[in-house]
């Protein structure tokens, strides 16, 4: 399932990090004194008794897309493990209507009592006399609600072409929900097979994992037909799916013989077109990478109107969002093509790597997800080798899984579960981003062929079957010959990750490395008793060969010594070449001043700049270096091609400005970014130039997004003309240009602007075009217009889970828009956490409504209105979120003032570059 003259780095012991520990206390007391750095106590949880089992789970649901309820009728083949009179499932919103057991060759036992345990979704059947054990059949029949809360069996709502509104019934099962849609078993190692039929409107289409075996008109209403579909593989209950509704679908082979299908609203057919031949591509990628075909006859991939995630992997009938999936050839974007495309890899991925082999319970959830966040960048540099994937993984996933891995409140990759409600909670960035970037490391470590071997290993040991981290650890250790659960245990068993201090000296005609490791905080240095130590992987590349390791060493312990043989006095040395290893730099003064130069002239690699710079950037932001060192820096990328290095410092400056909106001078850090921006701007211009690509389309978007956010006059007059050219339909804005003008021209416009963009929306055939619309709403300045977003983000117009996107947009927007976004959070809380609860969209809600402030009373005022409004499935985020805000606060009080005095005196005589 699926966001930089002279340079002083202080070394580590001097009386600057001295200062710095001791702010760094003080910031640890505040922490405590928020009651912020524990998570609260694990709720009391036990897994089913292993009593009872089933092996084969014969299933029929009719469900009414009228009255949004169901009928179902189940009887699972089961085996009686030892003597009993109760059989305990998972269930929670349905109502049991009758219960029976049949053992083999004996009488039916009919349940006499349903006892539910409604706060951990459990029933507990009783029966008169005593199960012997052997096998039966359990019959249950039972009705429940389509509901409305995009999980378990639910309603999306839809509109025909003809604009008539109406329902289909679908599912979204992981992690616990398969038990709103049927009593089971539902825990991902109890697996079974499934014989699924559907009762639906004969002018519907029914799908399900498997391919249609029969179709058969219903007794009693000839409107109404019964589906068949095949037997499923043994398989774990979170990855049964059924989809009932109006669609239209594209189709093909892949070159393996399997019928792939992508499902669409009717009459968008042509948007499925892309998907489809990245998922055809896809699949022989997968058998061929894995050296294991694919084991079902189909597979569907089909958009939902209503979804919360942005896809889920079911077996043979994978889910997503329609922006997930529909590409249409004029109005989407460049983005979009690729986020489908690494979507579609990431679950289709899945399909061997969670679903042939399942985790045996959440705690493992990583494995999963961690994998598949990986191999998607594998997959689509495959796919498409110009979108230069590897270097975005790094700005995507890698930087971002780092700054959530040095707060206090991190977890873990591998985090014990146990109550349902602590599932939600880790699919964040630790989970699937910090997890693909240590198995990105530990492919680099072991190489492509062990890699392979040890994969194969893995899939074919366990096929149909569950596993557990160290299962992996095993077959991959045994394909290569390395150390694999020595190392991989330092980095999945404890959380965080190390900065990597390093020093060096000429020794004649080689070069002395002194490197030391220290857990990396995001509130400056560790200053525990123990500090944790892990494996790092670590490369050494110099600049008589950016692209390659000089040397590779597995660092195994605090401190070490490395000597680089032949390596002249001129030339750079750098740490973790492709930004690969998890950790982050800290040079000496010297060894980071040589290597400055290799940014301006470009002879350090794209992913090796942005590794030096995002370093930096964090250095400052936990305060062991100076802010302004680092806008220094960020001037030596004038030259800068890489779109996602641009991405990277546009990201940080962002986050920057974000900070400086708290100030009086939040106008000069907006100069700053239009001297850093305007440069490439100039050179880029508005229109494509013959033999540009992918990439040139991202970086045209992003650089005048930010220059135009920023206020740069050419930039906005620009917008504005084809804006308007736009609007009266003289010339349509091509899709990858829509996203800077919209949010250009509400930035600096009025309410006849916001008017506008609101009719637009309404407008959009394509929810791509939609949510590009409600992702910039909150540019909006004005007090009045911030409301009317706000009442606009909870009306019909906006689908429920992208309402999350338009609050967002408003919090981080302007100051005031943040502070409007966290009233109207409280104000309609009930509304809120009734439609998301139990959900990852109540945690996306709060971070990204709450984590840009950055005074001290603020984080007590979030903590305190959690505590009187429980969201038991965001615990762990309002505890980063009050982290954040205090860490901010303390960014703003150490640097403020020098970051003002550096850009007045930039201003007073601006750099000559």
């Amino acid at each position: 399932m699926d966001c930089s003259p002279t340079f002083c780095v202080p070394g580590f012991w001097n009386l600057f990090t001295i200062f710095r520990i001791r702010s760094s206390r003080r910031r640890r007391r505040r922490l405590h004194s928020l009651g912020l750095a524990a998570m609260p106590e694990k709720r009391p949880f036990e897994r089913l008794p292993a009593d009872v089992s089933p092996i084969n789970y014969s299933l029929c649901l009719k469900p009414d897309l009228l009255d949004f309820t169901f009928e179902g009728k189940l009887e699972a083949a089961a085996q009686v493990r030892q003597a009993t009179n109760q059989i305990v499932m998972n269930c929670a919103d349905i109502d049991i209507i009758t219960a029976s057991y049949v053992p083999e060759g004996d009488e039916e036992i009919h349940a006499t009592g349903f006892n539910y345990q409604n706060e951990d979704e459990k029933v507990t059947l009783s029966f008169p006399s005593t199960l012997q054990p052997g096998t039966g059949t359990l019959k249950i029949d039972f009705v429940g609600e389509l509901n409305d809360k995009m999980k378990g069996f639910y309603r999306s709502k839809y509109t025909t072409p003809s604009g008539e509104v109406r329902y289909a019934a679908v599912t979204q099962f992981e992690a616990t929900d398969a038990r709103r849609a049927f009593p089971c078993w539902d825990e991902p190692a109890i697996k079974a097979t499934f014989d699924i039929s559907l009762v639906v409107p004969k002018d519907r289409v029914a799908l399900s994992n498997m391919n249609v075996i029969d179709r058969k008109p219903y007794p009693d209403d000839e409107n109404v037909v019964e589906v068949k579909f095949a037997r499923t593989p043994v398989m774990s209950t979170y990855l049964v799916a059924f989809v009932v509704g109006e669609y239209d679908f594209v189709e093909t082979r892949s070159k393996d013989g399997v019928c792939v299908r992508v499902y669409t609203p009717v009459g968008k057919a042509e948007q499925g077109k892309f998907a489809l031949e990245v998922a055809a591509k896809t699949l022989p990628f997968y058998k061929d990478y894995f050296n294991v075909p694919y084991p079902l006859p189909k597979i569907d991939l089909i958009a939902i109107a209503d979804f919360a995630a942005g896809a889920m992997e079911n077996w043979g009938l994978v889910t997503y969002r329609e922006t997930a999936l529909l590409i249409d050839s004029k109005n989407s974007c460049s983005s979009s093509r690729q986020w489908v495309a690494l979507v579609v890899g990431h679950e289709l991925a899945h399909q061997w790597f969670g679903n042939l082999v399942t985790m045996e319970w959440w705690t493992h959830l990583w494995l999963n997800e961690g994998f598949a966040s990986w191999i998607e960048y594998l997959c689509v540099d495959h796919c498409f080798p110009e979108y230069d994937i590897w270097t975005q993984f790094v700005s995507a996933d890698y930087t971002r899984a780092q700054e959530l891995d040095a707060l206090d409140n991190s977890h873990p990759i591998e985090v014990s579960v146990g109550h349902p409600s602590e599932v939600d909670e880790i699919f964040d960035a630790i989970s699937y981003s910090k997890g693909a970037s240590v198995i990105r490391m530990l492919h680099d470590y072991i190489g492509d062929t062990d890699f392979k071997k040890g994969m194969n290993m893995y899939l074919t040991k366990f096929q149909q079957k569950n596993a557990a981290t160290e299962d992996l650890w095993e077959c991959l250790e045994g394909a290569s010959g390395k150390p694999i659960a020595a190392v991989m245990n330092t980095w999945t068993k404890q959380m965080g990750f190390p900065l990597i201090y390093v020093e060096a000296e000429q020794v004649e005609n080689d070069r002395l490395l002194k490197l030391s490791q220290r857990k990396f905080c995001a509130s400056g240095p560790y200053v525990g008793e123990d500090c944790p130590q892990w494996m790092v992987p670590i490369t050494i590349s110099t600049s008589e060969d950016p692209n390659h390791a000089k040397l590779k060493i597995l660092m195994d312990k605090p401190e070490m010594d490395v000597v680089l043989k032949n390596v002249k006095p001129d030339q750079w040395v750098k740490l973790n070449l492709g930004t690969v290893g998890f950790y982050r730099t800290q040079y000496s003064s010297a060894m980071l001043e040589s290597l400055l130069p290799g940014i301006r002239d470009l002879s350090l690699p794209p992913v090796d700049r942005l590794g030096l710079q995002n370093d930096l950037f964090s250095l400052a932001r936990a305060g062991i270096i100076s802010t302004v060192e680092v806008l220094k820096v960020m001037e030596a990328f004038v030259n800068e091609p890489n779109y996602t290095v641009w991405s990277d410092l546009s990201c940080n400056l962002g986050i920057l400005s974000t900070l400086l909106s708290h100030t009086d001078f939040y106008e000069e850090i907006q100069e700053f970014v239009k001297d850093v921006f305007s440069p490439i701007g100039e050179r880029l211009g508005w229109d494509p130039k013959p033999g540009e690509g992918h990439l040139d389309a991202l970086l045209r978007g992003l650089v005048l997004g930010k220059l135009g956010k920023a206020g740069h006059k050419a930039t906005l007059e620009e917008a504005r003309r084809r804006f308007k050219d736009h609007v009266e339909g003289k010339q349509i804005l091509s899709a990858d240009l829509r996203s800077p003008v919209y949010l250009t021209v509400l930035k600096h416009g009025d309410g006849t602007t916001l008017d506008i963009m609101i009719k637009l929306h309404k407008q959009a055939d394509m929810q791509e075009e939609k949510n590009r619309i409600e992702r910039v709403l909150g540019a909006t300045l004005s007090p009045e217009l911030i409301q009317k977003v706000l009442t606009f983000a909870l009306s019909e117009e906006v689908r429920p889970q992208d309402t999350v996107s338009v609050i967002g947009g408003v919090a981080g927007g302007s100051k005031h828009g943040r502070k409007a976004a966290w009233k109207f959070i409280k104000d309609n809380w009930e509304e809120l956490y009734n439609r998301y609860q139990g959900g990852f969209l109540i945690s996306r809600l709060i971070k990204l409504s709450v984590e840009g402030f950055a005074v001290d009373k603020m984080a007590g005022e979030v903590k305190a209105f959690f505590e009187s409004h429980p969201a038991p499935s965001a615990e762990r985020t309002i505890q980063q979120c009050c982290e954040n805000i205090l860490l901010n606060a303390a960014w703003l009080k150490r640097d403020a003032e020098s970051i003002h005095q550096y850009l007045l005196q930039r201003k007073a005589s601006p750099p000559t570059v």
